[in-house]
């Protein structure tokens, strides 16, 4: 079989990536020999020690592995997903009776799951609804289902990343990603985030410091409501060309602007649209998409853990797409963070919150204002917990806040930001 497939690649990354390409095509079947590295080196007229580095590379990611005299193979359950969607499991020869495959009997399960190990999977008709709803991504990208967005980030990362790679995040950001990012040993490098997105000069400011990757929220930025705009997508398309891109759309149909994509033109790249917003936090399913090799990374490894995200979720995400409006909700959430907003401006606060259901408030002094609206009954989050190098400022959550609520609670902020001010020019 390795014969029919042609090696190819000037570097060792290049060499690893071939062979994993042929992996993933289906050409490099499961138990496939490699060439040995000396005949590879000298097939590829490059050193032996850089086709090493290859297979190193190739089985540090459990792609392939090394048998002594019996050289280098593709590993019998590498963790890469097969363009082809091959069944898990061993093929079972037609006429032999199936005492192999250690599946249940379907007989003698519940009716609502009646889904075999091979069975699972990203459901073709979920997937199919989600390419009607992701129309403005390329025509080859790949789709796959996750638990939610932080568990798509968490797969994109580790498919492409190693600890102490650089990623730029947005500052403020999504703490519990600067969180996700430390456990994977991963550092931060913040990007400055105004009411279209991050800033280009903070983008490129990342770049020069040497990121592998960034993590851009489409709209409902958390916490600052920011959504990137037609513009601000144009111009980070343009620099974004050499790293790993992904984009969060946690909001979804939620979010009352259009959402104008930034990934794509990249060789790497993934967007994760989350169900948890629109349709409730307990539905841990969202669809991821990207380049077909990220996807397969992300699809093979999820096979060797969790298998899939239950057929049962996604029957529900999809029923939800189908029969459920949204409209009121996102009405709703726009409703009660604009009258927040206007409120605060009207006694000299300024505030953002574009979209999504939170609100940003820069204060003077995130520990003196918190505990200030703390004695006056009102519990907010402090924004040190959202930013690396960006000033003070607290998030208010306006998701259930009534109309009733919003003249008292203003009052309180703008009292709690002036009297720190007061004290502030008093010393």
């Amino acid at each position: 079989m390795v014969a029919q497939y042609r090696i190819t690649g000037e570097s060792a990354t290049a060499i690893a990536a071939s062979i994993e390409a042929g992996v993933r095509e289906g050409v490099l079947i499961p138990g496939s020999a490699l060439p040995p590295v000396r005949a590879l080196a000298e097939q590829l007229d490059k050193s032996p020690a850089t086709v090493s580095a290859a297979y190193a590379e190739l089985k540090r990611r459990g792609i392939v592995v090394t048998s002594g005299r019996n050289g280098t193979r593709v590993r019998e359950r590498p963790p890469i997903a097969q363009t082809t969607r091959m069944a898990r499991g061993t093929p079972i020869r037609p006429g032999l009776r199936d005492l192999a495959t250690g599946q249940p009997d379907a007989s003698l399960l519940p009716e609502v799951s009646k889904v075999r190990y091979a069975d699972g999977g990203p459901q073709p008709e979920l997937i199919a609804a989600a390419k009607r709803r992701l129309r403005a991504l390329p025509d080859e990208t790949g789709y796959t289902i996750v638990n939610g967005a932080l568990d798509g980030l968490d797969r994109v990362l580790m498919a492409h990343l190693r600890p102490g790679d650089k990623v730029g995040v947005e500052d403020p950001g999504w703490s519990v990603c600067m969180d996700l990012l430390a456990a994977q040993g991963l550092s931060v490098v913040p990007m400055p985030v105004d009411d279209e997105g991050p800033a280009v000069e903070g983008v490129k400011s990342a770049l020069a410091q040497g990121i592998r990757a960034v993590i851009v929220t489409a709209r409902a930025q958390n916490p600052t409501g920011a959504a990137v705009s037609v513009a601000r997508a144009a111009a980070l398309r343009t620099i974004l060309k050499d790293v790993l891109v992904i984009e969060d759309d946690h909001a979804a149909e939620l979010a009352g602007v259009p959402w104008h994509p930034i990934v794509g033109d990249t060789p790497h790249w993934a967007f994760v649209r989350s169900a948890s917003k629109p349709y409730g936090p307990d539905l841990r399913c969202a669809v991821l998409a990207g380049d077909q090799e990220t996807v397969s990374r992300v699809e093979g490894r999820m096979r060797l853990t969790s298998g899939w995200v239950s057929t049962l979720l996604q029957r529900a995400l999809l029923d939800l797409w189908e029969n459920f409006d949204v409209v009121p909700a996102r009405r709703a959430y726009d409703t009660r963070r604009q009258a927040l907003i206007a409120a605060l401006r009207e006694r000299g606060v300024d505030a953002h919150g574009k979209t999504g259901i939170n609100v940003w408030v820069p204060v003077p002094d995130e520990t003196a204002t918190v505990t200030a609206l703390r004695d006056q009954g009102y519990a907010v989050a402090p924004g040190h917990i959202f930013r690396i190098a960006s000033p003070p400022a607290i998030r208010i959550t306006t998701a259930d806040l009534q109309p009733s609520e919003v003249d008292a609670l203003a009052d309180a902020v703008a009292a709690a930001c002036q009297n720190r001010l007061r004290t502030m020019v008093s010393r």
